[in-house]
């Protein structure tokens, strides 16, 4: 479990996160993305992302001022980014989800890098008496008070985006990690508890909810305490993907299958120019990730598929080494 002790630290953080929920809020599910201009090349002078919802402060906050080209940032849950991409509805210059199965469908890219990884936590507010139920439940016992109804919970949409169907997977992993827990997949979840990915921390500043399951970065980011789950039913570790995580799946409304398995980051650029693979190395590579509490692995990014020379000679430590912080981002709203 993990106690911010700062207060201060995270007073600030909430009027920040309080301030961003109105424009994350106004992200999810707006009209069609602004076009970009383009220079006499025809070379896009503004990087358009489209990302997954638990990625939009980072990409804000961290990639913006890491790189030397502005760029346009949109976020939903990556299940809508991959049908919004497939059906037509988005052109962005770059595309990002939190499950690279999405990749495989309906996305289907030739190329892309996988390049950060993630922990499913359960994030608390310490200041509301449910909030100090789960802390007081610790690593063992957390599920307890969800059960008891003594929680106000919140989660996302599993049709939506990844974590939310996650969040189930780690429900029923629990169910079968702890000897003596009901089948939490089945007693605790319920359709009230849902809110938009991009937005779900910050029902904590509006009082709506006392806990959520969340990505470890998007507590981290927001300055709240989380209880850190076992490593068999959080999705983190490499060691027990095939006979453990694997065991789970989750059928999407497209009627693809997903299958229990490691949280890993996917990223591809879809309209090659200067400016998206000078971004593109950045935001695959960067610091800025392990600071917003991503986990980064040895190896990232691995590529699958057939990557074109230029996008593996941006990501070397040399290219990596030669770029100057400057930027500026468009949020979509």
């Amino acid at each position: 479990m993990h106690e911010n002790a700062a207060g201060s630290r995270r007073a600030f953080l909430r009027t920040v996160g309080a301030m961003g929920a109105m424009g994350l809020a106004g992200c999810a599910g707006q009209g069609t993305a602004e076009p970009t201009g383009a220079d006499d090349g025809g070379q896009s002078l503004t990087v358009a992302i489209l990302a997954a919802g638990s990625l939009q402060h980072a990409l804000e906050t961290g990639l913006a001022p890491a790189v030397d080209v502005p760029i346009q940032v949109e976020s939903h849950g990556s299940a809508t980014v991959a049908r919004m991409v497939a059906e037509g509805q988005r052109d962005p210059d770059i595309v990002t989800v939190a499950d690279t199965a999405l990749f495989e469908a309906p996305l289907s890219p030739p190329w892309y890098a996988i390049f950060t990884s993630n922990a499913v936590v359960l994030a608390y507010n310490s200041d509301t008496e449910g909030g100090r139920r789960v802390a007081e439940a610790g690593t063992e016992r957390w599920y307890e008070p969800l059960v008891d109804g003594d929680v106000r919970l919140g989660r996302t949409d599993p049709d939506q985006d990844p974590l939310g169907y996650r969040t189930l997977f780690t429900l029923e992993l629990a169910t079968r990690y702890y000897d003596d827990a009901p089948a939490l997949h089945e007693s605790i979840p319920a359709r009230r508890q849902i809110y938009p990915e991009t937005a779900l921390i910050s029902e904590f500043e509006t009082g709506s909810i006392d806990a959520a399951f969340a990505y470890r970065n998007m507590a981290v980011e927001r300055g709240y305490d989380y209880v850190d789950l076992p490593d068999r039913i959080d999705l983190s570790n490499p060691d027990y993907v095939g006979d453990w995580y694997a065991t789970v799946s989750y059928a999407l409304p497209s009627g693809q299958e997903i299958r229990g398995d490691l949280i890993s980051y996917g990223s591809t650029i879809r309209k090659p120019s200067d400016a998206a693979r000078s971004a593109f190395a950045v935001h695959t590579t960067g610091d800025y990730l392990e600071d917003s509490g991503f986990l980064r692995r040895e190896g990232f990014p691995r590529y699958e598929g057939d990557v074109p020379a230029d996008v593996r000679r941006a990501t070397t430590d040399d290219a990596r080494s030669l770029r100057e912080p400057v930027s500026d981002v468009t949020v979509l709203r």
